[in-house]
């Protein structure tokens, strides 16, 4: 029988294949598989986890007037100038790296975060999850993927506003 082009688990229902992955069938056993294109590997169980680079960080993002989407979970109209963005987003960060140890940085980095950051993740502590290549804006993944796991970014601009980034793993 020839497999539908979808993921179905044990029960039936349809399952989406994470980000980066390639849903082929078997010239030889008519079978479906998954291909990796970045690891060039491929499997016969549908995947869990995205395929390519992965990053795991949080961030703290400050919106300003000129961002593409000037309103947040905080204030409905952003009008904050981008030089006021990114004094307030310089004192989080010079409050976030005067903290003595990387568990402190961390504890504060979410505490600020959960008060100021002008994303959703900020419930979160400003905690993105796990994401591949591709999923971010250029300047964010570009900063986000130069950074070592605990390693604090600058600030970063991009369309949304100011970041500053934690890589977490």
């Amino acid at each position: 029988i020839l497999l539908l082009n979808r993921c179905m688990s044990s029960g039936g229902t349809k399952r989406k294949v994470p980000p980066g992955w390639e849903e082929k069938v078997s010239k030889t056993t008519k079978r479906k598989y998954y291909f990796n294109p970045y690891t060039k590997e491929s499997q016969w169980s549908v995947p869990t986890e995205p395929a390519g680079e992965v990053c795991r960080c949080w961030h703290i993002l400050v919106k300003h007037e000129k961002s593409r989407n000037p309103s947040s979970w905080r204030e409905t109209k952003v009008t904050r100038s981008k030089a006021e963005a990114v004094k307030l987003a310089a004192q989080m960060l010079n409050e976030v790296n005067s903290q003595p140890t990387t568990e402190a940085r961390r504890d504060r980095f979410a505490e600020i975060a959960r008060v100021q950051s002008d994303c959703s993740s900020a419930k979160k502590g400003g905690d993105l999850g796990r994401w591949v290549a591709g999923q971010m804006q250029p300047a964010f993944e570009r900063a986000a993927f130069a950074l070592e796991v605990d390693q604090l970014s600058g600030l970063v601009h991009t369309d949304s506003g100011v970041h500053i980034i934690l890589r977490t793993g």
